[in-house]
């Protein structure tokens, strides 16, 4: 049915933009001009005029600053729930008939997003669908991540397949559940998942033995957030606008974080270099005095030379000292 009703629309509108051409033509204007009018702002609605109605809706939604100082009234999280009823969350955990856990109340939530942001995607056309599917390649990668672990760990897929994010699963997910080894889990991912391209450029299967998990992991990033970037830079407007300082944001995190995190460890300079994202503020001359670093000192000096980096750098400080104080590291 809504395929019907698409094509539809789409019948609808071509008569729409017929009938404009003719009408402007009588008036004696540029049939290149009609056209560029029609294929513009002009059906702009007839594509993603529901789903705009729908963001203008949610961004309503969002709890204001006087929800956020009720919520730190709260004393229990019945309270929690009471006052949640009373926006757009809802009703989301009225069918919870047991104590409520932050667990519960976590998987609900993420529950409500994933429907949310399902629905969506599947209203959505090219490139805005596209967009949706760029957006879920990081979970996937963190999921598929977790099945080799587990498969180079002698766990059975489907005792890790629930342990998966929702956001990162695809229809093909589950048949990953018959590979019995890594060698199979890597020749299933190259033919049945979106991430076939990533791992086909970035990873062989003699890697899956030889490199340790997170080295992949990171390969598998840096090839997901440049073509997420050039994706987002390709669109222009608003998206570039707007995309393009989050991904150059995350590329640059994850350049300082893999740096801390190869001091003392065996992993070469020249290999630490390959794992940056080059979509970064930081690329390239930040990327290659990091490269170079010994310490801390060097890393923070690379730092300091890029206003936002230098805060991003002090938040991962920050976040380090509070983990560590906790026992974390």
């Amino acid at each position: 049915l809504d395929g019907f009703s698409r094509e539809q629309e789409r019948k609808s509108r071509s008569k729409l933009v017929l009938n404009l051409f003719l009408l402007e033509s009588l008036l004696g204007r540029s049939p290149q001009l009609v056209a560029n009018m029609a294929s513009s702002d002009m059906l702009f609605n007839a594509d993603h005029g529901y789903l705009e109605g729908l963001v203008r809706g949610f961004r309503g939604g969002i709890l204001a600053q006087s929800d956020y100082l009720n919520l730190t009234q709260c004393e229990t999280l019945e309270d929690l729930k009471l006052h949640l009823q009373s926006t757009d969350y809802g009703n989301f955990l009225q069918n919870e008939a047991g104590p409520l856990t932050v667990a519960v109340v976590d998987d609900k939530l993420r529950e409500k997003l994933v429907t949310e942001f399902t629905y969506f995607r599947n209203h959505s056309l090219p490139p805005l669908s596209q967009f949706f599917d760029f957006i879920t390649y990081g979970y996937m990668i963190d999921n598929i991540i977790l099945l080799i672990t587990g498969t180079l760990h002698n766990r059975s897929i489907s005792e890790l397949l629930p342990k998966c994010h929702p956001l990162g699963t695809f229809e093909e997910l589950g048949s990953l559940g018959i590979a019995q080894t890594a060698k199979d889990l890597y020749n299933a991912v190259l033919v049945d998942t979106p991430l076939a391209l990533f791992f086909q450029e970035c990873v062989s299967e003699q890697d899956l033995d030889e490199l340790h998990i997170e080295i992949i992991r990171n390969t598998l990033y840096k090839a997901y957030l440049e073509a997420f970037y050039e994706f987002c830079e390709n669109i222009g407007g608003s998206t570039t606008e707007m995309m393009c300082p989050i991904l150059e944001f995350e590329a640059d995190r994850r350049a300082f974080n893999i740096t801390i995190n190869s001091f003392g460890t065996e992993l070469s300079k020249d290999d630490r270099a390959k794992l940056f994202p080059r979509c970064g503020r930081l690329y390239p001359d930040g990327l290659s005095r990091l490269a170079k670093a010994d310490d801390y000192e060097q890393v923070r000096q690379v730092a300091e030379c890029y206003a936002v980096s230098y805060r991003l750098w002090l938040c991962i400080c920050t976040c380090a000292e509070v983990h560590w104080k906790i026992g974390g590291f």
